[in-house]
């Protein structure tokens, strides 16, 4: 299907069809902006992607789990995860692109909090009924609006279009994702995914972690398992193991050379733990993840 190339390029909104490397809405027509060396090789972006799909059959995946675009649904990525697309079909909807640059503002900040741009539970599409379609076309049209014309004040219109639009998708994804009963305030539960995102091919114990928090690490343990269902060393282990997994499938690295990106030192001691986690070797994830792609 493709050549798993040695590294996974990330390529910038600019690159991808975008007007510039900040912020990007348009309607999609069936035409694609992308080149075909983009969207038909494994690739990351290094911005946001949100996508309502109005028709389409598009066949794609990230981090390894397909997708066949349906109507009446609704896409987003994050810049970190991996993409492929593997069938380039047409596809009519609006596409939606900013960067963390572009939510660099005080307020904005605020935005990358919510669920949708957080992403605790990788999800990458919400299920939309007719009102959430019609609410989320209506707005997005708006932006597209004033993307176009570009009035007086018109960033700071995209911004506010923008931050209506994340919390209202963020609703959606907590009714579809999020675990019931939940505590409403995760303060330390996001700041600690936060570190995690950054240094988990540095740091792999809890006790890490606690120390750039300041805090004990039985402390952080416990916050977090009441903030988020599951344990601080579930999710150092997960996060790494998600990473794992994207460099196998994606890249002919060997394995010596995905252990030592992670972290790991000794090769023997990354094959334990992989097989800990998936009950498989590296090895055999890599064999046996291709055949099922092909």
């Amino acid at each position: 299907m493709y050549n798993h190339a040695s590294s996974i390029p990330t390529y910038s909104l600019e690159q991808s069809g975008g007007r510039n490397n900040l912020f990007d809405i348009r309607l999609a027509d069936g035409t694609y902006r992308e080149h075909p060396s983009i969207f038909l090789t494994p690739h990351r972006k290094d911005f946001y992607m949100l996508v309502l799909v109005e028709t389409g059959s598009s066949r794609h995946w990230v981090d390894m789990q397909p997708y066949t675009l349906k109507p009446d649904t609704f896409y987003f990525t994050a810049p970190h995860q991996v993409h492929v697309k593997e069938e380039a079909e047409p596809m009519q909807g609006i596409v939606l692109c900013f960067t963390d640059v572009f939510l660099s503002t005080a307020l904005q900040q605020q935005l990358k909090q919510l669920p949708v741009l957080q992403n605790p539970d990788n999800g990458h599409e919400l299920l939309l009924t007719r009102e959430d379609t019609e609410y989320l076309r209506d707005t997005m049209l708006r932006m597209v609006h004033e993307h176009q014309l570009r009035p007086d004040w018109h960033n700071t219109m995209l911004q506010a279009y923008l931050h209506v639009l994340l919390i209202y998708l963020s609703r959606l994804y907590t009714e579809q994702f999020t675990v019931p009963n939940r505590q409403p305030d995760r303060v330390l539960l996001k700041k600690f995914l936060h570190l995690l995102e950054v240094n988990y091919t540095r740091h792999h114990e809890v006790a890490a972690y606690a120390g750039l928090l300041n805090i004990t690490a039985g402390h952080l343990g416990d916050v977090i398992k009441a903030q988020s269902g599951k344990s601080a060393i579930e999710h150092i282990h997960a996060r790494v193991l998600l990473e794992a997994r994207r460099l196998l499938f994606y890249t002919d690295h060997s394995i010596k050379e995905i252990a030592f990106a992670l972290g790991f030192e000794d090769a023997s001691y990354f094959n334990r733990f992989f097989k800990r986690g998936y009950q498989q070797t590296p090895l055999a994830f890599r064999t046996a993840s291709r055949k099922m792609y092909h």
